[in-house]
């Protein structure tokens, strides 16, 4: 829900394309933020705990920007400090629940392809429901509304982790054979993350490779669509609806990964996936009517299903169960790192340009990027056996 209201709740602010680019930018920026040093607090402080007071703390955080525009009036700086201290407090919890998925596999007995494909699943599906919920919402509650029950959404997320999820304590566990019992220094775990990531070649490429996506097609989603939507389209009806359909799509996407995706070659699936995802964007350069932008965001969905399970199958297999949190937490960070920029750039280009001048070069670059998987060395591990733990 607040992918649709947090930047419509922009627009109506200020009708402001740079500034909404500017939101983004610190929403991001404190994701990132959040996931590089946060990790190694997941390592430390455990996988359910820290998801359970990361998502009140969310709640907190989400809720104000409603309560303070209600009351006393809400400025556009009062919302970014509100919007970066939200993400600030989310992604802690976003690594902790990624961090906790092996461990749940093994509980359950399930494929580790198959868990990460139902994982992305429910997170399109949330999609699917939630954004156009918010769009018809919007006209039916106000901005404000839909803002309000995004953070009731995260008290439930902290109730159904703390009494439904297994607890986890295997940071406090002996060390896995081979490793000495872990009483390092917090920057010292910070660095070994980072070690880690950087020497293995196959982790590294994917999170050069996600790097440079996200820098493009993150300010798609967050900037371009709503300002591309609010002036040719006019409503966060069909807002919510293109955000639906893409979650809808993913959803079927990730699904039909599950069952199948064991026997797929995962790097050419995930090279196919990716040129696919970027092909269809530059139909919304025509401004098309809006079924045809709807069917370019079922197309786009579907390819982007496969795409985090096979990352989060490779990198899952890889990591060590003691540095997941700060493993994750890298990763993360490295992923997202770009993004902010993309979004400052997109909100001003979209603003100076045109927003279809943004769509172009972003859909130009990406295929330049997703291209470049087919060539990379590296990426030919992911069909491989995994490697064994490295700390």
């Amino acid at each position: 829900m607040a992918l649709v209201a947090i930047p419509w709740f922009v627009l109506e602010l200020t009708g402001s394309a740079a500034l909404t680019g500017i939101t983004a930018f610190f929403s991001t920026l404190a994701a990132v933020v959040a996931a590089f040093f946060g990790g190694t607090l997941v390592d430390r402080v455990g996988f359910r705990v820290m998801s359970v007071i990361s998502d009140i703390a969310s709640a907190v955080a989400v809720a104000a920007i409603p309560a303070i525009h209600l009351t006393v009036g809400i400025e556009p700086w009062m919302l970014m400090v509100l919007v970066f201290l939200g993400a600030l407090l989310d992604a802690p919890g976003t690594s902790a629940r990624t961090s906790m998925l092996p461990d749940l596999v093994s509980l359950s007995g399930m494929p580790l392809e198959r868990a990460t494909s139902l994982a992305q699943a429910v997170r399109r599906g949330a999609t699917l429901v939630g954004a156009p919920l918010a769009g018809v919402l919007i006209v039916v509650i106000s901005t404000q509304g839909v803002l309000l029950l995004d953070a009731i959404s995260f008290l439930v997320s902290a109730v159904l982790v703390g009494l439904l999820v297994p607890s986890l304590r295997y940071h406090e566990e002996v060390a896995d054979e081979g490793e000495a019992p872990r009483k390092s220094r917090y920057l010292d775990d910070l660095k070994a993350g980072l070690r880690f990531v950087w020497q293995d070649r196959l982790i590294r490429a994917i999170v050069l490779t996600v790097m440079l996506t996200n820098f493009l097609d993150s300010p798609l989603l967050s900037v371009v669509l709503p300002v591309y939507v609010h002036d040719v389209y006019g409503s966060s009806v069909d807002l919510g609806l293109l955000f639906g359909a893409f979650g809808g799509a993913s959803l079927v996407g990730a699904l039909v990964f599950g069952v199948i995706g064991p026997r797929l070659p995962k790097r050419l699936t995930f090279g196919v996936a990716f040129v696919i995802v970027g092909l269809p964007m530059w139909l919304l350069t025509l401004q098309p009517p809006f079924v045809v932008t709807l069917v370019v965001f079922v197309v786009i969905g579907l390819a982007s299903g496969p795409i985090n399970p096979i990352i989060g199958t490779a990198v899952l297999q890889r990591i060590p169960r003691s540095m997941r949190g700060r493993v994750n937490g890298t990763l993360t960070a490295g992923a997202f790192v770009a993004m902010p920029a993309g979004m400052l750039i997109a909100g001003f280009v979209s603003q100076q340009l045109g927003v279809v001048t943004a769509i172009t070069l972003i859909a130009a670059a990406y295929l330049v990027v997703t291209l470049s998987i087919f060539v990379n060395p590296a990426m030919r591990e992911m069909d491989l056996a995994a490697a064994p733990p490295r700390t």
